[in-house]
């Protein structure tokens, strides 16, 4: 899909045309798509593929000094449910392209979207690193709100596991936990690359372009700091239920062999009393009543024996 913006009014308005001072946005671009970018624009094949790979690592990269590349990686909302990871990223290039600016992704990112929302710091997109600054500045308030509603589910999930652990609610939070990996990496790579275009001094960039990559560097440093701080806290978190599980079967163990052992005693007496050869007492006829008893009290004795061992906690 291809959408066109142009600056009219104040604001960005949908043009069918791609005109010399434009916003053009890309999503799941077609061939054809691609192809009337380029040659409208004229900038290398490479710049507008390279997006869409999805492995594709964050970076900074140039042909001349009016047209630069920059890709980053966003944060989207995954659509399957279920135990995948309710958030992910995927990379988004942002091209500028003498007065024109280019946003490149495989998907619909919610980026480009909240940021037509954001009407006060949205400028012209002749002002092209302004622009391209304030879209990194949406992305980087993403990733702050979408780790605000992680945290939320996580705290959901504990709750439910403090009442009862089980197997739903781990995956669930195993999930959860794939989505800090997905935004501790990408905020990282995000946080270099920002870096990188601060120190490129040959871009031409005013006190106020200078001053929107700023804001935009704070605010991915404390998304990046808040993902790791947390993850590492998730971490903490399934490493202690795994331990609760692993103390609770230790519990479960413990009382089955407590029961096998007090098991044992009377069992042996009657195995050995049920054999088919002459027995001390067997023509008695208190013969069941003292093999009963026996067995009573040697369970009884090891029942003692138990107890002082588990008050002194040895068994």
């Amino acid at each position: 899909m291809l959408t066109v913006y142009t600056w009219e009014n104040n604001s960005l308005k949908e043009s069918a045309d791609i005109t010399e001072s434009c916003w053009i946005n890309i999503s799941g671009p077609s061939t054809g798509e691609l192809e009337r970018v380029q040659k409208a624009c004229g900038m290398p094949q490479d710049f507008l593929t390279d997006p869409l790979d999805k492995d594709e690592r964050p970076r900074f990269d140039w042909e001349d000094s009016e047209t630069y590349l920059i890709i980053i990686h966003v944060p989207y909302i995954v659509e399957d449910g279920g135990d995948v990871a309710p958030y992910g990223t995927v990379p988004l290039g942002i091209i500028l392209c003498g007065k024109r600016v280019v946003t490149i992704c495989s998907r619909a990112t919610p980026v480009t979207t909240a940021f037509l929302d954001q009407i006060r710091r949205v400028c012209p997109p002749s002002e092209r690193y302004r622009f391209a600054f304030r879209l990194l500045w949406q992305a980087a308030v993403l990733y702050l709100r979408y780790l605000n509603d992680i945290q939320q589910r996580t705290n959901a999930i504990e709750s439910e596991l403090h009442k009862s652990i089980s197997n739903d609610a781990l995956l669930k939070l195993l999930a959860v936990e794939k989505s800090f990996v997905y935004f501790t990496t990408s905020l990282k790579a995000d946080t270099l690359v920002l870096g990188r275009i601060d120190k490129a001094r040959f871009l031409s960039m005013s006190e106020d372009d200078r001053d929107t990559l700023e804001d935009a560097d704070v605010e991915f440093q404390q998304a990046q700091e808040t993902a790791s701080v947390r993850s590492n806290i998730l971490n903490g978190t399934l490493d202690t239920f795994a331990s609760l599980i692993n103390n609770n079967l230790n519990n479960v163990m413990k009382y089955l062999t407590v029961f096998t052992i007090l098991l044992a005693a009377p069992t042996f007496i009657a195995s050995l009393y049920g054999m088919n050869v002459r027995l001390p007492f067997s023509e008695s006829k208190w013969a069941f009543a003292a093999i009963v008893g026996v067995s009573a009290l040697v369970t009884a004795a090891i029942v003692g024996v138990l107890a002082i061992l588990s008050k002194k906690r040895i068994f």
